[in-house]
Order: structure tokens, then C-alpha cells, then sequence
């Protein structure tokens, strides 16, 4: 599903020119749910949620599995309500919704595969060409993080990260049989200052160049983003590096 979206991606800036498609099926454009239908899946989906964070606890943290009514909710918020919007995850990911003690959406977290090649977190883990390329799958990137545009709680995002930090290694194995040892994000500047992850204890250690992992002629320029990391055990390093 990578490589089916990268040359879809190459062939839309005119870089390769692809056969025509032989037969349908494939990637199916992912249903997203009126609002109506979300009003069944969350008590009281859309009103305004505030006051302190005690008052929602203890919060729900639900695993998503395919196919089910979390899964439909999940795709609604985040196709809704995110900024980059949300057309499914590619490979491997985990994704997690966060309800309150009432059964209230609060938020989405979307953990997958890292990114390639990072200046920053590469010179950071001081690991080689070789090292990364074998040893990538150990670390995952926090590719979506959203709280509901209605709920208003202090605090509450720096806490939603920390709660499904201290399981998303477990899970990650528990899945795909593989144990992560680093966790990535990266945070556009002119949109968000990364308060939340600062007070989840993530390490900033750069930022981006502005350029696409695709960009090899330095022609394609994106927003600029904050490199945050957080380590998922205390040996990361050796880990890494081996």
C-alpha cells in the first residue's frame, strides 16, 4: 500500500506516467459518517465539554480495531476535524479513542510507521545509513493527535499522552510482534507550539528543512515542523545502534 501510494504521488507531479488500471477494487475511499450516525456511536457527541480534568476521569482508552463502531467514529473525527484530515493509514499503525468516565469522545491518536530519513533524530540517535535502514521499524510516529474542537479541558492532552505512552509499546507488540523502542512527531510550526508534548516529557531536538521526503530536486517546500521524541525504554540508544 506504500509503494501503490508513492507512485500514485510521482505520477501526479508528472515525475512517471503510470499503465492504465487493469481492474477496479484496491484502496477503498474510506466512509465517512454524517452526523447523525455519530450521534449513535458517542453520548452526547457535539456538546460542549470544560471543567476540570478529575471531573472526566477515569478516561476510556479504546484500542480501534477495522470494521467496527469505534473505527467509524475514529475516521469521522479525524476526516472532520483535523487539519490534514484523515484518508486511512497505510501498513502498520495503531489507533486509539479517548472517552470520558460518561462515554463522551474526547480524542483520537493515531500511532505508524516513522519517517524515512530526519536530520535531526537521525544525528540525535547517532546511528549509520545501515544502522537506520535496519533498525527503522523499532521506532513510530504519532502521525494524528486531535482533541474534539468542542472539549475545553486543561491539561488534558499532555495527560492523554502519557496515558497511551505508557501502553502503545505493549500494544505495538502485541500486534505486530515487535517491540518499539522510540516513539517521533513532528509539529508545524505557524499552526502549533507543542506545549502538550513539552509537558508529556517529548524531547524537541530540531526541526524540519521544509522540504518533502520526496523532494529531491528541492523543489517542493512544506511547512516547517518541530521534531519532538519520546523514548519507549531507557535503552533506546543501544537499540538503535546495535
Amino acid at each position: 500500500m506504500s509503494a501503490r501510494l508513492l507512485l500514485n504521488k510521482l505520477a501526479e507531479r508528472g515525475l512517471i506516467k503510470l499503465p492504465p488500471r487493469r481492474r477496479g477494487g484496491g484502496r477503498q475511499i474510506l466512509r465517512v459518517l454524517s452526523e447523525p450516525e455519530l450521534f449513535s456511536l458517542s453520548a452526547g457527541a457535539g456538546d460542549l465539554i470544560e471543567g476540570p480534568l478529575r471531573a472526566l476521569q477515569p478516561l476510556e482508552v479504546i484500542r480501534v480495531e477495522p470494521r467496527t463502531l469505534q473505527a467509524n467514529a475514529f475516521v469521522w473525527h479525524l476526516a472532520q476535524h483535523h487539519y490534514l484530515g484523515f484518508e486511512g493509514a497505510a501498513g502498520q499503525n495503531l489507533r486509539y479513542l479517548l472517552r470520558d468516565c460518561y462515554g463522551r469522545d474526547l480524542a483520537c491518536v493515531l500511532f505508524a510507521a516513522a519517517a524515512w530519513k530526519v536530520q535531526a533524530r537521525d544525528a540525535f540517535i547517532g546511528w549509520s545509513a545501515p544502522q537506520r535502514q535496519q533498525r527503522l521499524s523499532l521506532i513510530i510516529n504519532n502521525t494524528r493527535f486531535l482533541i474534539l474542537p468542542h472539549v475545553r479541558v486543561p491539561h488534558l492532552a499532555s495527560h492523554i499522552l502519557g496515558t497511551i505512552l505508557r501502553r502503545v509499546r505493549g500494544d505495538w507488540q502485541r500486534k505486530y510482534d515487535l517491540a518499539p523502542c522510540l516513539a517521533e512527531t513532528f509539529v508545524e510550526q505557524e499552526r502549533f507550539t507543542g506545549s502538550c508534548y513539552r509537558a508529556a516529557n517529548w524531547l524537541r531536538v530540531g526541526q524540519t528543512c521544509g522540504r518533502s521526503r520526496h523532494d529531491r530536486h528541492h523543489t517542493v517546500q512544506v511547512p516547517v515542523k518541530d521534531i519532538y521524541l519520546y523514548p519507549l525504554c531507557h535503552d533506546f540508544k543501544e537499540r538503535l545502534c546495535q
